[in-house]
Order: C-alpha cells, then structure tokens, then sequence
C-alpha cells in the first residue's frame, strides 16, 4: 500500500474517489477537488442533501461502500471514520492505491494559496469561519471559503475563490489540524473534548501547542486570552500573537457591552487600549461576542478596513444549525443548535435566556457514547437555564453502542440538578409530548450535532394541527 506524506502531491492524480464524501469536509474537499479538472467519485452511507448535491454538480455518489467503487483510482482520500476494514478501503490497499486521509489532503490543497487562515478551537469554529468569510467577500477579497456548515451567501459549505486567501475551519480532532499548513491561526478555546482520542486536557493543550508550531516564521496567531488553556498552548509561541478578550489585558478588547431585547449584544473595542470603533450583532449570545472579536481581529490584521468589518457583522446571520431560528408557530418560537459539549450548551441557553420568553424547552440529543460517558457530569451541570428539558437517545455517530452510558443515565442525573427532565426515547414521543404542553411565548431549543433538528420540524407539524 502508498502511504501519502508530506511530500505528497494532489497535482498528478486525475481520478479520486472519496469514502465518506458525504461529510461536511469531505464534500468541501470534494468541490474544491472538481473546480481543479479532477474526475471525482465517492461515496457514503446515507443520501442527503450535500449528496444530491454533489451528484448535481457532476460527481459519481455512491450510496453503502462496496469494493466494486474502487475502479481504476489514482488515489483514494477517506474520513478519520473509516477503518481499514472498510471494504473500499481494504480494496484501495490491495490495489496499491494511493490512501490519504481528508486533513492530509486539505493541508496539500491549502499550499496552493499564498494566505492560508485556519480557525481552530473546541467551539464556535463555524461561526467564526463564516464571520470571517463574509467580511472577506464583502471587502472584495473573493477568497476560497471551507466551512462546517452551510452558509446562505454561498449556497452551502465552500466557495472557489481567486484570490491568494483560504478561510478554513481546523479540527483538532486526532490531531488533525497538524497536517495543515496555516499562516494565520486563530485559536478560539481549549476545552476538553474527543476524549476517545485525547486522553485528557494537558493533552489536548500540547496539541494546540504544536498547531503554533506549525506557522512560518512570520505566522500570525490570533488567541482568545480570556481562555487560560489558550494562554497556555500560547505561551511557548515565537510567532506574533494578536490577542483579544473581555476580562484580559488584550490587543482587542470588547467594552461597554450592551444587549438588545432579543439578546444581540453591540459592544465597543479598544485596540491597544485606544479606542477602535463600535461593532453591532444581529445574532445573540456572548459567546458570539467572543467570535466576532476573532473574526474582527483577523481582519484588521490583514488590512481590512473597519467600515467593512462593522457592516458586514451588523447583517451577518449565523450558518444552519447554529441558533437558527425554524419554526414561529401558534405563538411559539422553535430554534436548533450545533450545541453538543457541556460548554456550547450553556452559552446556547444563556443567549435563549436573552431571547424573549415565556419558557424555554430544551430537546438535548447527546453526541458520542464517549463523549457523554467521559464528561457525564459537566453535562449533568449545564442545563440550568432551561425551564423545562427532554434528553433522548445518545447518537451514536462514529461510535458503536457498547452499552457503558444511556441517556436515562444521564437525565437522572441532571433532574438531581434540581431540572425538570424527562427522558425520551422515540423522536415521535418527543414531538408530541412538547407540542401537548408548550403554551404561546414558549422558546424550544433543539440542541445537537446529530439529527435532532428532526423533532423540532415534529413539533411544528404538531403544533399545525393544533391551532
């Protein structure tokens, strides 16, 4: 079997099949893939939208893995999912195909421009991508965009550009984001997370410390100094650091905050503790405050005028799935969100506790058997600012069921918190259990990364019924 590395080219290679292209990266690397000339194909379990939409702009989607897709590849990329005992795989490697996994092919396909900005962090990386993104497309840049979610302005998840820029998101999951070749990284939070990789934060942290070293010489980070564990993977950096916060001493620092009545906050900056200019969300939350400084930081270091930047902002609305608003039915406001990590959690129910209400429900899917084994009880602790609370099953993801953590394991612990929960299985008994008993000035928050947006589509139907 070739082994890809370092020195490993995407230029030569016409026919690529891609196993997992389905996923949110991988259908991004895909496209950018296809605008090169290159004959692409892949292939996932399920259909979806981004497979439709793939199979529209001309690449051959297969729907299940079989060995019999493996035709004639020179060189076939697969997500951090497949194992080797995926039969695509497996058939690749007895072919004497060529393997890459995706980071290692995005980080090639990053050396290709001149101005390479990668934004990591255990949370708020599409926000902030797709911040920075838009203010780039609204400066006239015109840069290559690939982002975890789909953005409305650009009809999806990336954006063939012309321009010498790539925005990036960068997962630090397995480490992933050290096969990327960034000259601007912007490091929003470390947290613990993927703890079926990482085996604890002082883990995770040296990660971070060796993205830092992954800049050239005249690199430039962007770090949120609020975030200790930031500071941390920081602190042994010879590159520039531009750093922004709220309570720290900063580069860029958010004052005199203010929010609106539904919970968008406008705040001032002092750069260099001088005054900078005055910024305006349409979004809620704090935690979009946090993302709106990286963005603005990045920004302006790369000569960015601030018009453009306060402009931009003020109309900038958030990607799918990230406090997007669904559904106003009889009198009720139902929103999902990305939120899956205790963290995101809470600052998803603190921006909903901005938000005009009555209650607020929360419909909680857990992501991961081990992410919810392994933080068990932060999650237990982070539903304090809902009203009342459904968790349902744990989705399952990448993972198999090996029966060590159920959601009912967890709800027990959460009602000890002193919250009204009730633990649900079917999407269906969820739906109408909601719908039967939310009442007009109710907020329902649907919150993870797995298809629990499903049941706030249920509970509008339901609620259709009953008005």
């Amino acid at each position: 079997m070739k082994n890809a590395n370092s020195g490993f080219d995407l230029m030569p290679y016409s026919k690529i099949h891609m196993i997992g292209i389905g996923g949110i990266g991988m259908s991004a690397i895909a496209e950018l893939l296809l605008s090169s000339g290159k004959k692409i194909s892949g292939s996932d379990i399920n259909s979806s939208e981004i497979t439709n939409k793939l199979i529209k702009k001309g690449i051959d989607v297969y729907i299940g893995h079989s060995a019999e897709h493996i035709k004639e590849m020179d060189l076939v990329i697969y997500t951090s999912a497949v194992h080797p005992d995926n039969p695509e795989f497996a058939k690749a490697r007895e072919l004497n195909i060529p393997l890459m996994d995706r980071a290692e092919a995005l980080g090639l396909l990053m050396k290709n421009y001149k101005e390479r900005i990668a934004v990591s962090g255990a949370h708020g990386k599409t926000t902030t991508t797709s911040m920075i993104s838009m203010i780039f497309e609204a400066s006239g840049v015109n840069p290559t965009i690939l982002v975890g979610g789909m953005i409305e302005e650009i009809n999806g998840n990336v954006k063939v550009g012309k321009s010498d820029y790539m925005i990036t998101e960068a997962c630090e999951y397995k480490e992933n984001f050290l096969k990327f070749h960034p000259t601007m990284e912007i490091i929003l939070n470390v947290d613990e997370d993927h703890l079926d990789y990482f085996k604890d934060l002082k883990h995770i942290i040296h990660a971070f410390v060796k993205f830092t070293q992954c800049l050239p010489k005249k690199g430039t980070i962007i770090a949120n100094f609020d975030d200790y564990n930031v500071r941390i993977a920081c602190s042994s950096s010879d590159k520039n650091i531009l750093s922004y916060g709220i309570n720290s001493d900063c580069d860029y620092k958010a004052v005199n905050i203010v929010y609106t009545d539904n919970g968008s906050p406008s705040f001032e900056i002092l750069k260099n503790g001088k005054p900078y200019g005055r910024f305006e969300l349409s979004i809620p939350g704090k935690h979009n405050i946090y993302n709106a400084l990286a963005a603005i930081t990045a920004s302006d270091a790369c000569g960015i005028k601030i018009s453009t930047i306060q402009k931009r902002l003020k109309s900038f609305q958030n990607p799918k799935r990230r406090f997007e608003i669904k559904h106003k039915q009889n009198g009720i406001t139902i929103i999902d969100d990305y939120a899956h990590h205790p963290s995101e959690i809470k600052a998803t129910l603190e921006a909903a506790g901005r938000y005009p209400y009555r209650k607020i429900w929360g419909i909680f899917q857990p992501h991961t058997f081990s992410r919810t084994k392994t933080l068990l009880s932060d999650f237990a602790s982070s539903f304090g600012g809902a009203d009342r609370l459904v968790i349902t099953d744990i989705y399952a993801a990448r993972e198999d069921d090996l029966g060590q953590v159920h959601s009912s394991e967890l709800t027990k612990l959460v009602k000890e918190e002193g919250v009204d929960v009730k633990y649900i299985s079917s999407f269906e008994d969820v739906a109408l259990h909601v719908a039967n008993l939310a009442e007009p000035g109710d907020l329902i928050l649907t919150m993870g990364a797995g298809d629990v947006y499903r049941i706030g589509d249920l509970v509008a139907k339901k609620l259709e019924i009953k008005k």
